[in-house]
């Protein structure tokens, strides 16, 4: 077992519901979940649950040098970890609902795209609610907001709450391919244009 793998599973037996993964994700699901980075340009991209980071280091070859990359990871140990491994990267350790807090704190007016590796269908309700409102309250109508998730849980009563609460919160939400290569195999949501806060807000 790899190092970072072993610090998955010892986070993950200390808090599963923040950690909400027992293995670090794969790169091709990385990639996958990255695809919406500009090529060009000085974007904002967001990272939530940035865990060893994964999804960090494509982020940081898709942008080469461009850019200001905020990666938001609540768990200390994790986050110290990232910060040491990227020191190009603006980690923090903080809760993501902090997320418009946090960009407002840096002079930053929204994101360009929001990378999300956070456990949603661990998320009772209430929290589930609380993160999609702090993404969409940093989204302008032309950013992205991509996350995952597992293709075992797909039809199980919590993961089919946050689809629809996806739908309620975006106006366009698009299911990519099962990326085989992921352990567990995993498929991603590409989503874009948030819907106004009255729409949103409705129960999933």
């Amino acid at each position: 077992m790899s190092s970072d793998a072993a610090l998955f599973l010892r986070q993950w037996m200390r808090s599963p519901a923040t950690v909400g993964a027992v293995a670090p994700s794969s790169r091709r699901l990385a990639e996958a979940v990255t695809a919406p980075i500009p090529r060009r340009g000085d974007p904002v991209v967001v990272e939530l649950g940035a865990g060893t980071g994964v999804f960090t280091a494509e982020i940081q070859r898709r942008l080469g040098g461009r850019g200001h990359h905020l990666a938001v990871e609540i768990n200390p140990r994790m986050a110290g970890l990232l910060a040491a491994r990227h020191p190009r990267v603006d980690v923090v350790a903080a809760d993501a609902a902090r997320l418009p807090f946090l960009l407002r704190e840096r002079g930053l007016a929204g994101a360009d795209v929001v990378v999300s590796g956070l456990p949603w269908a661990a998320f009772p309700d209430d929290v589930q609610v609380g993160l999609l409102g702090a993404v969409r309250a940093v989204m302008g109508p032309d950013a992205a907001f991509t996350t995952f998730a597992y293709g075992f849980a797909r039809h199980l009563p919590p993961a089919r709450r946050f689809r629809r609460r996806l739908s309620n919160a975006f106006e366009e939400v698009v299911t990519g391919r099962t990326v085989w290569g992921n352990l567990p195999p995993a498929f991603v949501y590409h989503a874009r244009r948030p819907r106004p806060a009255a729409e949103a807000g409705r129960p999933g």
